[in-house]
């Protein structure tokens, strides 16, 4: 979109029709301590300054085309095919907003009704809805929905659930009257022996991840079939669904509901986001969908269409009686991520998931051979995994030097992982990348 200017008078104009006198008064009500007296802007620039500027600026950053890459923690780094974005940047896609209007929206109904349906494929649900933010809202409003099912307001959330979403969970328990409890940890996966001790009659519901945070397999039928003993809800948060081409979904354990982030189908990690939140549930629980829901119907003559169906949400019901308070939904990402799951297609995913599978534990393995790193749990993990190793930081930082971005301090987040570090490996690390990174490893010890 072009820039167009406006003039003094203009300006004048707009502010008399508002019954404003000059541009501050719109800012009257913050404080003046709040405010900053005067920016300290260098002089303008030509357009031409300005692009070099901007590039000079970018290549300050560390990035996954310069770099070997090692980080995940919840945005992966995958192969984005560029039939993709060619698609997907289409006129009809990037500039349409959510379709409000189903008769002038059928394209982008129909592409939203094949997200939902992939998403109920991949984690086993009857239902998925139009999508949501990202995995971390999607999974606070499951948990709201959880209070609102069983009139319960305590929910137990994996201590090993991604760091991001369980701060998004307590500000939403704040604002709902949600109690929540962490629960521990052992081994890298959920601690069954306090879930059994904090579980009750008045638990809601249960949240955890899979493959969890520090990419440990959980083991989900045990855990599910503990939870629905109580008569509590569970949540099983992907951050990861790469994973789903291979594990066997939370939905065929007979979870309550699945939530996550679509990132890694299509979208680029874009320095954390935006990404694409799914949301999918049993059929008994579509009345407490957030959001949106794309269907499929007939018109009047017996032509094949789509339209937006049980819409519980704020702009279409009474707000107090509203399900959700999502105003729209990343439509354009879920088009992105559509496509790509369809040029992967099911055997396409599965070998996705074998390459990550594969990558991970060849890195795992080589890595666990040199002196001074450990592999820190032993569970099961799909392509990430947790090394020890004394210093680490100063590891990282050497790591960098030789162009190499390693993996997640976890220490940040998780006090007790002193010096240990989450490695992701996906498809776009090659065996030689791999190699390189072990080589400068055994040096940096």
């Amino acid at each position: 979109m072009d820039y167009i200017s406006t003039t003094k008078k203009q300006r004048k104009e707009m502010l008399q029709s508002i019954g404003v006198n000059s541009v501050e008064d719109l800012f009257k009500d913050i404080p003046e301590k709040l405010k900053i007296k005067k920016l300290n802007l260098n002089n303008p620039l030509s357009e031409a300054e300005l692009k070099k500027t901007v590039s000079d600026l970018s290549k300050k950053n560390a990035n996954a085309l310069e770099y070997s890459y090692f980080l995940g923690a919840g945005i992966y780094n995958h192969f984005l095919p560029s039939v993709v974005p060619h698609l997907a940047l289409r006129s009809e896609f990037y500039t349409a907003y959510t379709p409000y209007q189903p008769e002038v929206s059928q394209g982008n109904l129909q592409v939203i009704y094949e997200w939902q349906t992939f998403i109920s494929e991949l984690t086993g649900q009857d239902l998925a809805n139009a999508s949501v933010y990202d995995g971390a809202t999607a999974t606070a409003d499951a948990m709201i929905m959880t209070k609102i099912i069983t009139k319960r307001n305590k929910v137990l959330v994996a201590k090993s659930l991604n760091p991001e979403y369980k701060k998004v969970l307590k500000n939403y328990a704040q604002a709902n009257e949600i109690e929540i409890k962490e629960i521990e940890y052992k081994n890298g996966l959920l601690s069954l022996d306090e879930l059994k001790k904090e579980l009750d009659e008045k638990t809601a519901s249960v949240i955890l991840q899979n493959p969890n945070f520090f990419g440990c397999i959980e083991s989900l039928e045990e855990i599910i079939n503990l939870i629905h003993e109580k008569g509590t809800l569970s949540i099983v948060a992907v951050s990861e669904p790469v994973s789903l081409g291979l594990l066997k979904p939370a939905g065929e354990f007979d979870a309550d509901f699945v939530t996550g982030e679509g990132q890694s189908f299509g979208i680029p990690m874009s320095f954390g986001g935006p990404g694409v939140g799914f949301y999918a549930t049993k059929q008994k629980h579509v009345r407490f969908v957030p959001g949106r829901l794309s269907g499929k119907t007939t018109d009047s003559d017996g032509k094949e269409g789509f339209i937006l169906t049980l819409q519980a949400r704020e702009q279409h019901i009474r707000r107090e009686k509203a399900i959700s308070n999502i105003c729209t939904n990343q439509g354009l990402m879920a088009v992105i991520a559509t496509i790509h799951l369809s040029l992967l297609g099911k055997n396409g995913l599965k070998e996705m998931a074998e390459l990550n599978l594969q990558k991970a534990h060849y890195a795992a393995e080589k890595i666990k051979e040199l002196d001074g790193f450990e592999i820190f749990f032993g569970a099961l993990f799909f392509n990430e995994f947790v090394i020890k190793t004394p210093g680490a930081e100063k590891v990282k930082e050497k790591l960098l030097e030789k162009k190499i971005i390693s993996g997640f301090s976890l220490e940040k987040e998780f006090p007790e992982l002193k010096d240990c570090i989450l490695f992701c490996v996906t498809e776009m690390n090659s065996k030689e990348s791999i190699d390189t990174l072990v080589e400068v490893l055994k040096e940096v010890k």
